[in-house]
This record gives structure tokens, sequence and C-alpha cells, in this order.
């Protein structure tokens, strides 16, 4: 039998390319993740184990001797110069590396901040030389290192990316104003944030510490050890001479290095997790083009398998000749798939920090556990795809199989078989109605929607010969009255074997679904996300901290006073505790913050609120029970110290109002004079600007604002179509990638198409040379090919359209229990694309297979056996 599978996959192998491709690009799709997760963790911990280098012991501030108000200059640390000494004295130590740490977002020669939204990587550190006046954290690649207040020091990729090169003055923000200084270096790191595509600004070490912390403090101190030198005992020494306790931490080498390898697995793992996932799908789909395909070499191979029932082959022989021929295709379609994996992998990193994922440069780990899986996956998935047709071929009668060669199959009946998938669809309605009523879903309410739809999508696929001939017979009427005889026989052909049809444009309906029910979703979330951004916003213009670090309290003033501006409203955030918990406390002034919202207030005024006085959201009001006249007790400012608040400010406030959501003001609101002192570090969140008429656009009101601020790098000047593309761009990313990810099963299900036409003309050889003898031209042939596979990949198309839509309206609760906007959309512009895409798929897959019938030779077409 394992001659018989050998000489039947080398017989076979034209008619077997379209399934090997199909297991090859789904294996390809494991292996390249497998090898991917294993690349990215390597390179991880790569980047971790070189800042680690040398090190011993890891001592950090834990800002628990910080005053809480303290600037930057004058934030005095755990860690200062005399901990520095101790340390350094200790026996076991040989070197001390002080370390201050902070942020710069550096703008480009061209006045463009680098890398402004993602501020977490863009570090600002000191250059701490060694005994030999070189630092060797960052290793200079061309001039020397900062010396002096004026001077700094950026990466060579910052450098190159903001176009400054050494002499050049540079223009960067910590957290307000820009900053200017003179680049004397270019360095190099390994920092996995910086070569992620952050940037990094190096200056000497009394610089630093003005700019973060203060005069002779440190963020953190690492210690090398002396050869032979116990890191642990050495960590216990360096413990001893800590001040305070909880006000630093110190940390071995050792265990510091396995805590940031567990986070880098836990990182990493959650992405390769998600990428088997779609890897799954793709293998899903490539099972059904294995399953047709071993069905229709079953019935073009009747007589030869009935021949080996006749000559003593048993049952159980001819299911393991069949299967182990399904082995043997997949173990040489996994291997070829592994090694396109690995193209996959090198390439993947750079596709994904193109959308700003942060993956770090590193070597491909290819580990013998993703070789083996690999393999492992693509046969078991080929086997079990040809496990039933292997049945089908146990079955076959040999006398019947013999007995006359032309005769048709007889039909199976699919009354079991939509019994099965009416019950399945049945069953996976009630859990998705369940979801779709809703309002706060949970993580546990996201795996009953993915059951819900599952048992749906089975159902459906178990349904579509069923569902098949109505569509086919309706779209064959066209074909038939456009194309005549060609589009008749098309659709007969179609109709021939409605399971085959079936599961060939299933393959393609799955795609379609996924794509569809997440365009959806995207869209209806884009558009609620849109009107969630601006609702009660009349303002201009937003203006922010990029970073998130708030801007001065004399910004409104500054930008009132710019030219074209009416109305610049200042608006700080607080957090406040209350009996009832805490609650987002914002700040305004009511004169001017009416002109600049859309607060719509259900009792009481806006002129109402005053010192003391507090308007509440209609949510917090049926929360807590609140209605105008209540008090709310609340403590404002001060600090956490061991999980208690010290420090802070108890106020009584009035309500006085409740007003509608509303995206500007969350919770509470209140007078600036009563939430800017208890504001971080005192800051505005933000100013809403209204222009005068006319003034805003071409007028060029933004850049006037960021001349009055100073233009910082870190500065947001937004309109309010920016605020809306700030929103919905995550989701627009997002959607872009599941699209390619989603396109690998989409190109399986093609070549699924293209592999069932070829192998149904080989079938209909016979039959094709009688249309020919009868006069059906070769371009009818062409023809009658083309319709055939456009009618399948149409059917396939509104199956997986009109299901995606379905179930993207039925799983709404998922999306819309989190933006109250939220009502389903139908992308009308893309729904047709991917109906074109299907016309479009249709033609292409029917190039291959159409030419090869229209050659057939007449004569030897009609003696074929």
């Amino acid at each position: 039998m394992l001659r018989t599978a050998l000489r039947n996959v080398l017989a076979h192998k034209a008619r077997l390319v379209m399934t090997a491709l199909a297991v090859m690009l789904g294996v390809a799709f494991v292996s390249g993740t497998l090898v991917f997760g294993d690349s990215v963790a390597g390179a991880f911990r790569g980047a971790s184990a070189k800042n680690l280098d040398g090190v011993a012991v890891a001592v950090q501030d834990n800002g628990a001797s910080a005053e809480p108000e303290a600037k930057p200059g004058a934030f005095k640390t755990a860690l200062d110069d005399k901990l520095a000494q101790k340390i350094a004295a200790l026996p076991g130590a040989e070197s001390v590396r002080p370390t201050v740490n902070g942020r710069a977002t550096i703008a480009g020669k061209d006045g463009d901040p680098v890398n402004a939204d993602a501020n977490w990587q863009n570090l600002a550190v000191n250059y701490a030389p060694g005994k030999d006046g070189k630092d060797p954290l960052y290793p200079l690649a061309k001039g020397r290192a900062p010396a002096s207040a004026g001077e700094m020091a950026l990466d060579t990729g910052t450098a190159e990316e903001a176009g400054y090169k050494i002499g050049d003055t540079v223009r960067f923000a910590t957290d307000g104003p820009a900053l200017t200084k003179k680049l004397v270096g270019l360095a190099s790191t390994d920092d996995p944030r910086v070569t992620a595509g952050g940037t990094l600004a190096l200056f000497d070490t009394a610089t630093a510490q003005k700019m973060f912390t203060a005069p002779g403090y440190y963020d953190e101190i690492t210690v090398g050890a002396r050869a032979g030198t116990d890191q642990n005992k050495l960590t216990g020494d360096v413990r001893a001479l800590l001040p305070g306790e909880g006000a630093a931490t110190a940390t071995s080498g050792q265990v510091l290095a396995e805590q940031q390898s567990k986070d880098i697995a836990q990182s990493t793992g959650s992405l390769t997790k998600a990428l088997l996932v779609f890897a799954g799908i793709a293998l899903f789909v490539g099972a059904f083009i294995i399953a047709n395909t071993f069905t229709m070499l079953i019935a073009q191979r009747a007589r030869e398998i009935a021949l080996m029932r006749a000559v003593g082959a048993s049952r159980k022989q001819v299911v393991r000749s069949v299967l182990l021929e399904a082995g043997l295709l997949g173990l040489g379609a996994s291997a070829a798939g592994f090694a396109l994996g690995l193209g996959i992998a090198s390439v993947l990193p750079s596709l994904l920090n193109a959308g700003g994922a942060g993956l770090p440069d590193g070597p491909l780990v290819v580990s013998p556990a993703a070789f083996v899986w690999s393999l492992f996956v693509g046969v078991v998935v080929t086997v079990l795809a040809a496990w039933l047709p292997s049945r089908k071929a146990a079955r076959i009668a040999p006398v019947e199989a013999m007995s006359t060669v032309d005769a048709p199959s007889r039909p199976r009946s699919l009354v079991k078989r939509n019994v099965l998938g009416a019950l399945l669809v049945a069953g996976g309605m009630p859990f998705m109605l369940y979801v779709a009523a809703l309002k706060k879903p949970s993580e546990v309410d996201l795996l009953t929607a993915l059951f819900g739809a599952g048992l749906f999508l089975v159902g459906l696929i178990v349904l579509a010969p069923l569902l098949s001939r109505p569509f086919i017979v309706l779209a064959g009427e066209l074909t038939e009255r456009v194309y005549g005889v060609s589009g008749k026989l098309a659709k007969e052909n179609a109709l021939r074997n409605p399971r085959r049809t079936a599961a060939t444009a299933s393959a393609l309906m799955i795609g379609l679904c996924l794509i569809t029910g997440l365009t959806v979703a995207a869209q209806s979330a884009d558009r609620a996300v849109a009107a969630e951004a601006t609702t009660g916003l009349a303002a201009d213009y937003r203006v922010s901290n990029s970073a998130y670090r708030g801007i001065d309290k004399d910004a409104a003033d500054k930008v009132a006073g710019v030219p074209g501006v009416a109305v610049a409203a200042p608006v700080a955030t607080a957090m406040a505790e209350t009996p009832g918990g805490y609650l987002q406390l914002t700040g305004g002034d009511p004169g001017t913050l009416g002109k600049v919202t859309d607060l719509r207030f259900l009792s009481g005024e806006l002129t109402d609120i005053g010192p003391g006085r507090i308007a509440v959201s209609e949510e917090l009001a049926k929360e807590r029970g609140l209605t105008v006249g209540d008090t709310v007790e609340a403590e404002l400012g001060g600090r956490f110290v061991d999980g208690a608040r010290q420090g802070a400010t108890s106020k009584t406030f009035t309500v006085v109002g409740v007003f509608e959501k509303n995206r500007t003001v969350q919770e509470a609101l209140g007078t600036l004079g009563d939430v800017l002192p208890y504001a971080l570090d005192k800051k505005l969140d933000e100013v809403l600007v209204k222009a005068d008429s006319g003034a805003s656009g071409a007028s060029g009101v933004e850049g006037k604002i960021r001349d009055a601020l100073g233009n910082s790098p870190l500065l947001k000047v937004q309109d309010r179509d920016q605020i809306v593309a700030q929103e919905i761009g995550a989701v627009g990313a997002v959607l872009n990638m599941m699209y390619g990810l989603l396109g690998m099963a989409v190109l399986i299900a093609i070549l699924g198409v293209v592999n069932t036409l070829a192998m149904s003309v080989f079938e209909r050889t016979r039959e094709i040379g009688m249309l020919r003898a009868i006069g059906l031209d070769r371009s009818g042939i062409r023809q009658m090919v083309r319709l055939e596979s456009v009618i399948i990949c149409l059917f396939g198309a509104v199956l997986g359209i009109g299901s995606g839509v379905f179930l993207a309206w039925l799983n709404s609760g998922i999306t819309g229990g989190s933006l109250p906007g939220y009502e389903t959309v139908l992308p009308w512009l893309r729904i047709g694309l991917f109906i074109v895409l299907a016309l479009v798929v249709g033609v292409l897959a029917a190039i291959w297979p159409a030419r090869r019938a229209a050659r057939l030779n007449m004569l030897s077409a009609i003696n074929a056996q």
C-alpha cells in the first residue's frame, strides 16, 4: 500500500499541485509565526542582555522620598552622590554607574517632531563615562560626548531621521517649552525602545540632573561586581545601605534578567497567539481544498480502487492508502511551507514596525520545535481533511465501479446534512442574540460571541449545498440569456455536484465573511468614535501636550491674545476621592467654557457653577443618587504612601446642575480655581479655542497659536478633523493589518477554485471532446469554464458578505457596549469592491483551466478513459 500511495502521488502530481500549494501556504503562515515569535523574543532578550551586561545589582528609586510638587531641577530622589560613593566603597563593587532618566522629544530640521506619538520611547539620559572616559552603554560613533550645559548627543538613527549633523543646533522639549543645544556627538545603543523607533538624547550628568531630577540625585544606580564576587551577597550589602523603607529597591542582575525574560515571553507570546489564530483560519480554508481534491481524485480513480478491492485489498487498506497518500503530500508541502515561512518571519518585523509596532532588530531564530510543529500541523490537517474521502473510497463496490465507466455517480441525499446544518445555525443564534443585547460586555461575553458565531458559520458551511442551488439557478438564468449555450452549460456544471460547488465556494466564503464582518464593525466603530470625539465640542482647535504632561496655566491667556482667536478656554482635571468612589473633576471657566462646548443641562445651568459648586453628569447622578442641592465630600491632591493618601485637602461641593454625557467634561464640572491647584503638576490638560468667524484654516491660526506658546515639539494643536483622525487612526491601522492576515485565507481559497476547475476539466475530458465534436468551438469551451468559475465565486462572495454583515450586526453588543453611539453601518462601497473582487477572482482562477480545456484534442478527448 505504501508503493501504491507513492505511485498515486507521483501519477497525479499535476492534479495535486494546488492542494500542495494550499497546505504550503497554511504551514508557511504557522511556521512564519512561530519563527517570528522566537526571533522577536530573542531580539528583545539580546537587547536586554546587552543593557544588563556587567550589571550585578540595579538600584532604582521608587519615588517615595520625592516631594509631590517638586519640579525638574528640584526633584530629589533617594539615590544621591553619597549613596553612590558608599556603594562604590563596598568590597565586591567593581564599578558604579549613576543614571538620570527622562524623556525628550526631538524636533527635526523641518520642524516636525520625531516619534511624538510614542513619547515613552524618546529617552533622555546622562552620558556617564567610566574609568576609560567612555560610556559602555552608549559608544560614540562620531564626535565626542556632551561636556557642558549647551551640548548634547543623539543616537545615529535619530540624527539621520531628524536631518541633524554634528555642529547643528537641535530643538527639543522635555515637558514644556522648546530648548536648544549644540549637537557634538552621535552614539549607538542596543536599547530596544530606541532600536524599535524611539529616540535617544544624551547630556552630561549635571545638565541631565537639572532637567529631570536635582543636582547630585539620580533615578538609578547600576553596580558591576569584581571577579569572584557573589551577586546575591553584593545585592544584600547594597540593600543595607539604602535609605528608608520603600524609598529605593536593589535587585540582582540575575533576578532582573529573569524578570525581563518573563515579561518578554509574555508580551511576545500574546502577539504570536494572535497570529496563530489567523494561521489556523488559513489552514481551515485549506482543509476544504484538500477534502475537495481527494473527493474528486477518488471519483476519478473509482475503477482503479475497485480493481484493488477485487484483487484482495480490504476496506482498511484502501483507507490507509488514501491517508498515506495525503500524509506524503502533507509532508512534502509542509517542508516547503516551512522554508517559505522563514521568508515570512524575516519580513514580518519590518511590516509591523512600519505600522508602529516597535519591534527590535535581531537575527532569525529557528528552533527545532518550530520545524517539528510546522510539519506536524501540515500533515495532520492534510490527513484529517482526507479522512472522509478515504472512507468514501473504501465503500466503492468492485463490480459496480468496473461495470460501467461513464455512468454518473448516484447523487447522495442531503437531508441529513441539511438537518445538521439547520441545527448548528439554530444553536449559534441564542448565543449571539444574548451578546447583542448586552450593554457592558466582558471578556467571557466575547468568547460567547465567538462560540455562537463559530456554530453559525459551521452550520452555514454544512447548508451550503442546499443554498447553492437557488443561487446558481438564478445566476444561470442570467448567464444563459447573455451567453447562450456556454452560459447554460456553466450552470449545469455548477449544479451537477452541489457538494463540490459548495465546498469550493465555502473556502472563499470564510475569508470574505471575516473580512466583511471586520469591515462593518470597523466602519460602524469609526462612525461612533468620530461622533463621540466631538460630542459637545464647539471649539475649532484643541491645544494639548502630546506627552500628556500638561501645558502651563498661562497658556490660555497667551492663546487669547493671538489674532483670529475669539475664545480660549482653559481646562484642567483632578481626581477626587469621595465616599462613593473616585471621580474625575473637570475645571474650567463657566464664562468661556460655554462658548467652546455644547453642554446640555437637564437641571440647573452652566452659570450656576462657581467656587464650591459643581455640576455632575447624568450617569454619575444616577450612579451616586445625586440631585441638585446635594453635597459631595471630596479629598483632593496629596500623595499615596504605603497605600494611604497623605497631604490631601478636604472640600465640600454642592451640586448645582446635571448635564448630559459630554466628551469634554466626563463626570463632574467645577471652576478652574477649585481644580487647577490639584491637577497633575498644577498644569492645564488643554485649551479649547474658538476662532473668529472665517479666521480658521487658511489664515494660519494654528501656526500663530504654536508660535505664541513657544512652538514646543510636544505641543499639539488639532482642528476638529485632526481630533477625529487621531481617535479613529488606530482602528484603521488594525483593520489594514487584519486585511493582510486574512488575505492569506482568501489566496488559499482562490487556489481552491483553480484546483476544482482544473480537476473538473480532467474529469469531463470526454464530455468536452463531445461538445467540441457537435460544434462548440474553443472560445465557447473557455467561456463555459470561466462562467462556471464566476458563478462559484459569486456564490461564495454572496454567502460570505451576507453572513459577515449578519454576524457583525448580531454581535454589535461587543463593540457597541463601549461606544454608546454605536450603530451598524454598511460600507456599501467596500461591499461593492468585494463583489467586484469575487468577479475578478472568478475570471483569473479560470484562466489556466479554461485554456487547458480549450486545447484538448477532440478525438483524444472522446477516446479518453
